[in-house]
């Protein structure tokens, strides 16, 4: 498999815990976000959007959206599982995951504040723009999981949950929140960055870091 994606981007990020995981190899492919290097038109073809992830499969089948790949990636590799098998406690790891999927990284993401910056918005507000983003979506995980024993966000295994929470938090401490306000996520945190999953998926350990 090939895994196109960049050391700093949140959905990459998810995609590679969730590789690692599985116990699944993948040559990464990197495309420099700041540099616009994935509005190349060879890259275009793979992803329309010029977003990361893209992950080429061994048969060159190609996927997009990090919680399709990651689901993708569950039903072929089964074990260890990243959603529950009871259907309500699936709809909550899933709804949880996409608050800060689809509802938070989207906002504060690197094409939004570059447009924000180009409508003239000063740069201490651009910042203020994303840390305001992060600290409601990561408010409302709070309580999403305030009554889950953990101490990952659901139960005593990492899920796709956890996937999404990690390198949210991450983005949050970046734009300068406090992330002390979010005591239960915390717990999550600390109980999957003692995996090595996670510690080899980080942003800082990819070869393309800077």
């Amino acid at each position: 498999m090939r895994l196109h994606g960049y050391f700093r981007s949140s959905a990459s990020y998810r995609v590679r815990i969730a590789l690692n995981l599985k116990g699944l190899g993948a040559e990464q492919l990197t495309h420099h976000l700041r540099k616009g290097e994935q509005r190349d038109p060879a890259y275009l073809a793979l992803n329309p959007q010029g977003l990361v992830p893209t992950l080429q499969d061994d048969r060159g089948a190609v996927l997009t959206q990090s919680l399709a790949i990651i689901e993708w990636l569950d039903e072929i590799h089964p074990h260890p599982p990243l959603l529950p098998k009871d259907p309500l406690r699936r709809a909550l790891v899933r709804a949880f995951a996409q608050v800060l999927a689809c509802d938070t990284h989207p906002v504060q993401n690197l094409k939004v504040l570059a447009r924000l910056r180009e409508l003239g918005l000063p740069e201490e507000r651009v910042t203020a723009w994303a840390a305001w983003a992060n600290r409601e979506g990561l408010s409302a995980c709070e309580k999403l999981i305030a009554n889950e024993a953990g101490p990952f966000c659901f139960g005593d295994v990492p899920s796709l949950a956890d996937l999404c929470l990690v390198p949210q938090l991450g983005n949050a401490r970046r734009f300068g929140v406090d992330v002390a306000a979010f005591p239960r996520l915390l717990k999550a945190e600390a109980a999957a960055k003692s995996l090595k999953a996670f510690a080899d998926a980080a942003p800082e350990r990819q070869a393309d870091a800077e």
